[in-house]
């Protein structure tokens, strides 16, 4: 009987432990949440209208406007070599291209780089013509920029606080971190992002089309207001959102594959943090790559049916829907045309339009 008693009372004791266990960890949840909770209402109450940060605060003013003047920078020095990559995108090549060797040392015929087809784009319409279009990329990344964040806020979805402090979290604080903050930012980033693409595709597809007039030298799109006329009056409303669909699926599948990818490596291999960091750019980058097709698509799509040369027969094909242009393109391996900015090779299934600009010498 005491042997029984022994037994039952040690029985008791480890249920205690393991109820007194189980209690510890989720009043540390708890704690956990109304952190969380709490800074996002400091944060709330700072804000004023919703902002990360208080736009009161001359320190974060400053740094928001730094931020916007970089990015403003950074997209008018790259621009001749993204209007490079549009026209490359859409199937136009009006340099011949000469033998060489891939990356990999493969014999092929190879195509200029994109600095050599800056080159060609300035020589023809001199330095001020390779930013065409650019007018129309700025506002519409403004807009995106500050209406994506704008309508997060508003929803409700606000970036997770900023950890204070060097204090190292146990191992069951930082997976719980983790997965706090890859669910807020998660929701955030895709608000965010699906906002700003509908909200600036309109100005997308002017800055598209006003490229992709090198081809066939029109005058058509020439300025913001003229370009929203001619829209307007040969399509209609949709015609602002050609080619919506596939940026979408890009955008937001380099978001969603690319955040999970990142959280579920942090949360079995990865520690530290600026090895996630590093990870959530690796990551990204990798998604992008995948996806690269469906920005290749979504070109397309802008300049198809349009009146300018460029999209319509014989350099491009009249494709019924966005699907139909991926199926198309990828039967003939052109559905990664300027994913290589360097090492440009000729695809191995050469159509019609690929080669009406130039003839291709022969290998020898």
């Amino acid at each position: 009987m005491d042997y029984q008693a022994e037994h039952m009372q040690v029985l008791i004791d480890q249920e205690r432990e393991m109820n007194a266990y189980w209690q510890a960890d989720r009043e540390q949840d708890r704690r956990f949440d109304e952190e969380v909770q709490s800074s996002l209402r400091r944060v709330w109450r700072g804000s004023g209208n919703g902002a990360a940060q208080g736009e009161d605060d001359p320190e974060w003013q400053i740094t928001q406007d730094m931020q916007f003047l970089l990015r403003v920078a950074c997209t008018t020095a790259l621009y001749p070599l993204e209007y490079a990559k549009t026209l490359i995108q859409i199937g136009y090549e009006p340099i011949a291209p000469r033998p060489g060797r891939t990356l990999f040392g493969e014999r092929r015929l190879m195509l200029p780089n994109v600095f050599q087809y800056a080159g060609y784009i300035k020589s023809v319409d001199g330095f001020f013509g390779c930013f065409r279009g650019l007018s129309a990329r700025l506002v519409g990344n403004f807009l995106s920029s500050y209406y994506g964040g704008v309508v997060a806020d508003r929803l409700g979805y606000r970036e997770p606080p900023k950890r204070k402090g060097t204090r190292r979290l146990s191992y069951s604080d930082d997976r719980h971190k983790l997965k706090v903050e890859f669910v807020m930012n998660l929701k955030r980033n895709l608000v965010v992002h699906s906002t700003g693409i509908v909200i600036s595709q309109p100005f997308y597809v002017i800055s598209i089309r006003m490229m992709a007039q090198f081809v066939g030298r029109e005058r058509i799109y020439t300025g913001l207001f003229a370009s929203i006329k001619e829209i307007w009056k040969t399509e209609g409303v949709a015609g602002f959102f050609s080619g919506l669909i596939p940026r979408l699926v890009c955008d937001l599948g380099c978001v969603l594959i690319g955040s999970t990818l990142t959280y579920l490596l942090s949360a079995t291999i990865v520690e530290g943090e600026s090895s996630r960091n590093n990870l959530n750019t690796l990551s990204h980058f990798t998604v992008s790559s995948l996806l690269y097709p469906y920005h290749v698509v979504s070109t397309c799509m802008i300049v198809n049916g349009s009146r300018l040369k460029a999209g319509n027969l014989p350099l491009m094909e009249n494709y019924v829907n966005w699907k139909d242009c991926y199926a198309k393109l990828r039967s003939t391996n052109e559905h990664k045309r300027g994913s290589s900015l360097f090492f440009r090779a000729v695809p191995k299934a050469i159509t019609k339009a690929s080669n009406i600009f130039a003839p291709y010498p022969e290998m020898k």
